[in-house]
């Protein structure tokens, strides 16, 4: 039977008292406890600043509302989705809630760690997980899954301004190996960023704000245009921009390496969406040119082509079109 969950988003405890609460551990960062049905994370996003790196923090809104990043289980070596990483992410398969905590002070006349309860969460059913690079407890590089958590339905977290994000300490470039993400079932520094992958047109997403269809067609133009590149011997990577002084990560879809073209994909060629694409390919070239090397091309990937006025539009700004056709890809290679 699933036990009630007594605390109330602000509240403090410890790790001892949900040790005896809810049957889970204490001593990781993700506690599954299995007979209350529950998954009990806790995140300190101060832990990470030994090693230099840390990811833990409370992200910008987007279309979907809040969202909460929270590096996975593994101090040395890559990170992978099974263990304890395994079960935050199928916690929704398995029937199980996650609460989530933030490290905040000591309690009282004790060196116990003092849990700030942020509320109950669920991983992002659209994309539960980016890659990131970090330094292991061993010193040594190695790649982290970066869960997104958002909050459950029907419930509202309480924040505090010490839980958002800290700013990057450098414009970064760095390389990191792309890993191929599971697809989720419908359900109720410059550094190389981990793709979505994706099979279906469509899924329906219980995030808050009510269940929404999530429009699955960019995820896959870009799968399809990277088969495309692979087809005529074109490498490929996609990249995370760190930016000084500021939090999260600037993400191009795709870059071709071979022929050095930054690609901004969108899923319906419309004005308001290539305007956005125009946007944030000028926003990505300075980073990029500076990191990587000068005389980066840019282009916007779309589905089908789009009006003349908007072709027209792209070439006025220096941007390349391409765009899916029945067979194959109009535009490429770049001229």
């Amino acid at each position: 039977m699933t036990q009630t969950f007594e605390l109330v988003p602000g509240e403090f405890t410890t790790r001892d008292e949900n040790a005896a609460r809810f049957g889970c551990g204490k001593f990781q960062g993700i506690e599954p406890a299995v007979e209350a049905k529950k998954v009990i994370v806790y995140s300190d996003p101060a832990a990470g600043e030994e090693f230099g790196y840390t990811f833990d923090g409370r992200a910008e809104d987007d279309e979907y509302g809040p969202l909460y990043l929270y590096t996975g289980y593994g101090k040395s070596g890559p990170q992978e989705l099974k263990s304890r990483n395994k079960s935050l992410h199928d916690h929704a398969a398995a029937g199980r809630d996650v609460h989530l905590f933030v490290a905040d002070g000591t309690m009282p006349d004790s060196d116990s760690k003092r849990q700030r309860y942020i509320g109950q969460m669920v991983v992002d059913p659209i994309t539960p997980y980016v890659t990131r690079t970090g330094i292991g407890q061993d010193k040594k590089k190695r790649t982290v899954l970066v869960f997104r958590l958002r909050p459950a339905p029907g419930t509202t977290p309480v924040w505090k301004e010490s839980d958002w994000l800290s700013p990057a300490a450098d414009t970064d470039l760095e390389e990191i190996k792309e890993t191929p993400q599971p697809v989720i079932p419908a359900q109720t520094s410059v550094k190389t960023k981990t793709s979505e992958q994706h099979t279906t047109a469509d899924t329906i997403a219980n995030i808050p704000g009510g269940p929404k269809t999530v429009r699955r067609r960019e995820g896959l133009l870009v799968e399809a245009f990277k088969k495309h590149l692979a087809a005529a011997g074109h490498e490929y990577k996609t990249f995370q921009i760190t930016i000084a002084g500021e939090p999260g990560a600037l993400t191009p879809d795709l870059y071709d390496a071979t022929a050095h073209v930054l690609y901004e994909a969108k899923g319906l060629p419309t004005r308001i969406n290539i305007r956005m694409a125009i946007g944030q390919l000028m926003d990505y070239r300075r980073h990029v040119e500076k990191l990587v090397k000068p005389g980066l091309r840019v282009a916007v990937l779309l589905p089908s082509a789009p009006s003349a006025d908007l072709k027209d539009l792209l070439a006025s700004q220096g941007v390349y079109l391409v765009h899916q056709t029945q067979d194959s890809f109009a535009g490429f290679p770049l001229p």
